[in-house]
């Protein structure tokens, strides 16, 4: 896998091969980045991080620093890797927890973007929902979701573009 663009733009990285874990294609996280716009100083929330595309993306685009949450172990230890592989220790944490986990004891903690972009094959809509709790107001949660599925309702959060690439789409939600 590759960052696309910005300042780590065309470094690649590991992904863990795990059956749990389905990476965002380079055409749906480009243009999830490119409807995102200016994320300068931005802190981002990367919810089912996978192999850390999305932090390491955002990170890359100029976001202050990225929060990557995976409970799957090959998950981990690939973000692990590609961390310090990029020379991200200071911009990127990993958390080796399930996102509900953490929610539970880090109730307060607010981002200014939320990436969620669960396994096709559980999609998790409750914690989808209690991860909405976490878009600091004015903020945005992203929401990756098979294309044949309707983008759930997401409390206190106004749907604001829903974009479709074959069988996935994006859902974009503002606080």
């Amino acid at each position: 896998m590759r960052i696309i663009s910005g300042r780590l733009g065309g470094r690649v990285f590991d992904s863990p091969g795990s059956a749990k874990t389905h990476p965002m294609s380079d055409k749906m996280r480009g243009a999830l980045f490119n409807i995102l716009g200016d994320i300068d100083g931005l802190t981002v929330l990367d919810a089912f991080a996978g192999s850390g595309a999305l932090s390491f993306e955002a990170i890359s685009r100029g976001a202050q620093s990225a929060l990557a949450i995976d409970s799957d172990k090959s998950a981990q230890k690939a973000i692990d890797h590609n961390i310090k592989e990029l020379g991200l220790t200071r911009e990127v944490k990993l958390i080796k927890a399930n996102a509900n986990a953490w929610l539970s004891t880090n109730p307060e903690v607010r981002f200014d973007i939320v990436l969620c972009d669960p396994p096709y094959h559980d999609l998790q809509p409750n914690l989808i929902a209690k991860l909405a709790a976490c878009v600091k107001p004015g903020g945005l949660l992203v929401l990756s979701w098979p294309g044949a599925e309707t983008v759930p309702v997401l409390p206190e959060l106004e749907l604001v573009e829903n974009r479709s690439y074959g069988d996935g789409q994006l859902g974009f939600y503002r606080r």
